[in-house]
């Protein structure tokens, strides 16, 4: 069985629906023509690049998901428009611990973005534990 999920922006490809349960597809495919944008590492900074929420990895994570909205927004698109996402941790148990906050802002846009979830020895700073990079499309 292939389960294929579509929103307005990409095509969901799913050929097997294990993963929607644990909420990522195995893949999604962009139309002809589409804008992309590649979003950078996002992690738990302010607007001015110091780090913030050192070891609670639950405030680091939902900062770093406010700052990935605000570059796709900024772009003129939001989560719906993300076809790929990257994670880094340094602690593999507290981000799946905490990975309720991913669905929460994918969730209500019915997109479920392929992704990989790598665990990592350190980040770019020594207080920061998580971090999302994004690849998101807009149809002109």
């Amino acid at each position: 069985m292939i389960l294929k999920g579509f929103t307005m922006l990409h095509r969901l490809i799913n050929p097997w629906p294990w993963s929607l349960n644990h909420g990522y597809s195995q893949a999604a495919l962009i139309p002809a023509g589409a804008q992309q944008l590649i979003v950078s590492g996002q992690t738990s900074v302010n607007a001015e690049g110091a780090p913030q929420h050192p070891r609670d990895m639950r405030a680091q994570i939902a900062l770093s998901l406010d700052n990935l909205q605000t570059v796709l927004e900024v772009a003129d698109m939001s989560m719906e428009n993300v076809t790929r996402l990257g994670i880094f941790a340094t602690d593999m148990d507290a981000v799946l611990a905490n990975f309720d906050l991913i669905g929460m802002r994918f969730g209500p846009t019915d997109n479920t973005p392929p992704m990989t979830l790598l665990g990592v020895e350190h980040l770019a700073l020594s207080p920061l534990m998580f971090e999302i990079e994004a690849t998101a499309h807009a149809c002109p």
